[in-house]
């Protein structure tokens, strides 16, 4: 296999992460960079991310960066939502590369935003590339994986996946994103403005139904805070007793009266017993747990640039982690 070239679009927390993977990786190469901070743009890429200078400047567009970069395929860590992704994703398959990207509600898009779903496979399929969303979760752990376990399962009646974290070890981005330190009524005020909350829950159970053939009649997402029993410090913050230390969320799938799929998220600062779960009710029954649960940042990063051979080489137009072959590390 010829050595993969790379363009990162969004040098965000994660963003900055990845290109020092690529770095221990032999079968790729970082060519470029792209992020619309007119703050970073300029700079050394490898001085920005704490590595060695990597004489790769900062590109204000992928125009910009594609007159002196030929990248084979684009990593793209910049946003989480369909609507705002989007136009995005168009613009980079419209250079004719195909992408991988972070944006959670591009893991299963086909129910939730359908329009925008077959526009992006419209472009790609236009441009003869492919596009893929994953990460860790969603994309993997609580969708993929569960998929992939049931290939041993003569029938599957239900399947039920938890993902309890401790986020001390998480980015501090991660752990405001869940909520950590707010007070319960900040907790729910944003809440109800949507912004807070495990996005791309709702997206994992419909990828998991799609690959079973199940279709369903109901599905739901219920948040709550998790409680701090005690007050918590960490290095970025102190959490009274009372305030929220994180997030529970709990998305379900439904077929008529039946909870066929059922996703338990958890994600809180102190959480006692970190660990990742997939059960599978079915013949035969399967019970598979990590203990301590997979590293977030880490398993991103990596399942990211591990998805990167596959999607080279698949079909041209929006493709999910269920419809392509089955990713693996790679040198």
């Amino acid at each position: 296999m010829k050595q993969l070239k790379i363009v990162q679009i969004g040098l965000g927390p994660l963003g900055r992460k990845i290109p020092g993977y690529i770095a221990q990786r032999q079968g790729m190469e970082l060519v470029g960079a792209v992020d619309v901070n007119p703050a970073l743009q300029g700079q050394d890429v490898g001085e920005l991310c704490g590595l060695s200078p990597m004489n790769i400047k900062i590109s204000a567009s992928l125009e910009e960066c594609l007159k002196a970069a030929k990248p084979d395929a684009a990593i793209l860590t910049t946003v989480s939502t369909m609507e705002k992704v989007t136009p995005q994703i168009e613009e980079i398959v419209g250079c004719g590369l195909p992408v991988v990207s972070t944006c959670e509600e591009l893991i299963y898009p086909w129910d939730t935003s359908p329009e925008r779903s077959a526009q992006i496979d419209e472009a790609a399929k236009k441009a003869n590339v492919a596009v893929l969303g994953t990460g860790v979760n969603p994309g993997f752990l609580m969708d993929a994986l569960p998929v992939f376990l049931s290939s041993v399962c003569q029938q599957v009646e239900r399947i039920r996946v938890s993902r309890f974290q401790n986020a001390a070890f998480r980015r501090v981005p991660f752990q405001k994103k869940i909520g950590a330190g707010l007070n319960l009524e900040e907790f729910e005020s944003l809440k109800q403005s949507g912004t807070l909350r495990h996005v791309g829950l709702t997206e994992s159970v419909q990828l998991i139904a799609n690959a079973m053939g199940w279709k369903l009649t109901k599905t739901e997402d219920i948040i709550t805070p998790v409680i701090a029993e005690k007050e918590i410090k960490t290095d970025a913050m102190t959490i009274p007793k009372g305030f929220a230390a994180g997030v529970q969320q709990i998305g379900k799938g439904w077929m008529g009266e039946g909870e066929k799929i059922t996703l338990h998220f958890k994600a809180a600062v102190g959480e006692p017993e970190p660990y990742d779960r997939v059960e599978i009710e079915g013949e035969p029954n399967i019970s598979s747990t990590i203990k301590d649960g997979v590293n977030g940042d880490v398993a991103t990063c990596a399942i990211v640039l591990n998805a990167l051979k596959q999607i080279t080489e698949a079909t041209p137009g929006l493709r999910t982690m269920a419809d392509i072959p089955i990713t693996a590390f790679f040198r």
